[in-house]
């Protein structure tokens, strides 16, 4: 209920995921939130370094391509950090891909599998339909671009929807389940367990990345390169650097500067 119980409910923790902070509404960006949200990211934070040091941490608050970074300066600071422990939780976007794949391609949603790459914003959010399962034929470049613009505004359009009251909830409740179970999976040694997440990585020259990674007893145990790209993915890869280095770079100028 606040501060003086923050410690209390922290200790011991295995898993923490937060999804605390503002909505979006109409004509706001994520990056809008940044002010409100990045604050509240940085106190979690604090008090995680202190109470739970060891923790597996969900980011859910936005702008994930920028409150990511805020902890992991903030865990630098306290001398707590590992890398293998921080995610910030993309499965919103891959929920997205997949079933806007699935309802074109006319496939059980349940079976397609669809990677998301990049950040969680906009045009840095990359589905990777070239290496979508099952593959389908039935899907024109046309069908492609227009997904992938889908995917990139799945938020924008739930915000909208709204009018004012909100932003996606159920959508990211269940996202969110879908990647805590899949820690607590990976902590209880079940092997093979992959989702895509935004974590510290050398898969670009960017130092946050999402992709594919394999988790485990400690959190990340492999991140997955990209694979082939379709030329179509590739100008996606180069498009969306320039804004999700701002992204990083902004949240650790606020970790350094509040």
């Amino acid at each position: 209920m606040g501060d003086d119980q923050l410690g209390e409910a922290l200790e011991g923790s295995d898993v923490v995921i937060i999804p605390a902070g503002v909505p979006r509404k109409p004509g706001m960006t994520r990056d809008d939130l940044f002010n409100i949200n990045a604050g509240i990211v940085k106190a979690l934070s604090t008090a995680i370094a202190k109470h739970c040091p060891n923790a597996l941490v969900n980011m859910i608050s936005n702008p994930v391509n920028s409150t990511v970074p805020i902890a992991a300066e903030v865990f630098k600071k306290a001398g707590t950090y590992d890398e293998k422990k921080l995610f910030g939780v993309t499965t919103l976007d891959v929920v997205r891909a997949k079933t806007f794949y699935a309802g074109k391609a006319g496939v059980p949603v349940t079976e397609v599998n669809v990677p998301v790459v990049g950040g969680h914003a906009g045009i840095t959010i990359l589905p990777l339909f070239s290496q979508a399962t099952p593959p389908s034929n039935s899907l024109s470049q046309e069908d492609i671009v227009a997904l992938t613009k889908r995917t990139q505004d799945g938020g924008t359009e739930v915000v909208e929807a709204k009018a004012g009251k909100g932003s996606a909830t159920l959508s990211m409740a269940y996202a969110g389940a879908v990647f805590a179970h899949a820690c607590l999976k990976g902590l209880n040694g079940v092997p093979d367990v992959v989702e895509c997440s935004f974590v510290q990585s050398t898969v670009t020259e960017l130092p946050f990345f999402a992709s594919k990674v394999r988790l485990g007893k400690n959190g990340v145990e492999e991140v997955f390169g990209l694979g082939e790209l379709s030329d179509f993915e590739k100008q996606g890869l180069e498009n969306l650097k320039g804004e999700l280095k701002a992204s990083i770079e902004k949240g650790i100028k606020f970790a350094h500067g509040n």
